[in-house]
């Protein structure tokens, strides 16, 4: 199935695993796409091969045009809405479930770590699960609305003060939800291995988390289909499918 360079790459990151004590993983939108999710800079089919991210995904745009940013988001909410997790979602939450994975830091918005069963989930950027008004701030359950906005195009408005909903993701514009940034620092800076699954390590400051983790002495994989700027000083770098490779390596751990 697997080359023998890939399989020996395998091997070495279940024997990392394996040593750990204190495993950490950053995900990124390269796990997602197996699952039918498009991410947003790969060449012709990456979102932002298409659009310009601070005209249609920005907190500005969203202020002023909320229907240019509903009409942007529609196709995207769709996908996540019936997006269902991949074997990759699925070997990372068996990896915790078995206590070889202590936190899954995350950029992406899908919520598909959750579906897979994962429990300690730090979302980076926000979340599809909640829409919170901009008026009076009530939040209420994302699933209630996306179905009709998805569907019909229904753009949300809150139950209290019928003002426009804002999905609970941070937009261009928009700091990072702090909570979660001080949580992924503390959990970078004390982990032992680092493994960063589908990430390009090109948004800032989220992509600054592997350098704490080396910075403080622990092992770095590197699993995405491209190269990033940390791939020199990964232990173990493997530039295939996260959806076979992850499934593999799980494997390896839980069952030698």
């Amino acid at each position: 199935m697997f080359s023998s360079q890939t399989q020996t790459n395998i091997d070495f990151a279940a024997d990392l695993f394996r040593q750990s004590k204190h495993a950490v993983v950053l995900t990124g939108a390269g796990l997602s796409t197996p699952s039918g999710i498009p991410d947003f800079r790969s060449t012709g089919t990456g979102l932002w091969s298409r659009d310009e991210p601070l005209e249609v995904a920005s907190l500005t745009t969203f202020r002023t045009a909320p229907e240019k940013f509903y009409e942007w988001f529609r196709p995207l909410a769709s996908q996540i809405f019936f997006a269902r997790p991949n074997p990759a979602h699925y070997a990372l939450a068996d990896l915790e479930k078995a206590g070889r994975l202590h936190s899954i830091i995350t950029q992406n918005i899908d919520v598909l770590h959750q579906k897979a069963g994962a429990q300690n989930v730090i979302e980076m950027h926000g979340t599809m699960q909640t829409l919170t008004c901009t008026q009076c701030y009530h939040k209420v359950d994302a699933e209630l609305y996306l179905a009709s906005f998805a569907d019909k195009g229904v753009i949300p408005h809150c139950p209290k003060c019928a003002q426009i909903l804002k999905p609970d993701v941070i937009l261009f514009g928009e700091q990072l939800p702090q909570a979660a940034w001080f949580k992924a620092q503390r959990v970078a800076r004390q982990c032992d291995l680092m493994v960063v699954i589908g990430s390009s390590l090109e948004v800032l400051p989220v992509a600054g988390l592997p350098m704490q983790a080396l910075d403080r002495g622990a092992h770095l994989i590197i699993i995405n289909n491209t190269q990033t700027y940390l791939n020199v000083r990964a232990d173990v770098a493997i530039l295939e499918d996260v959806a076979t490779i992850i499934p593999a390596i799980a494997e390896r751990v839980l069952n030698g």
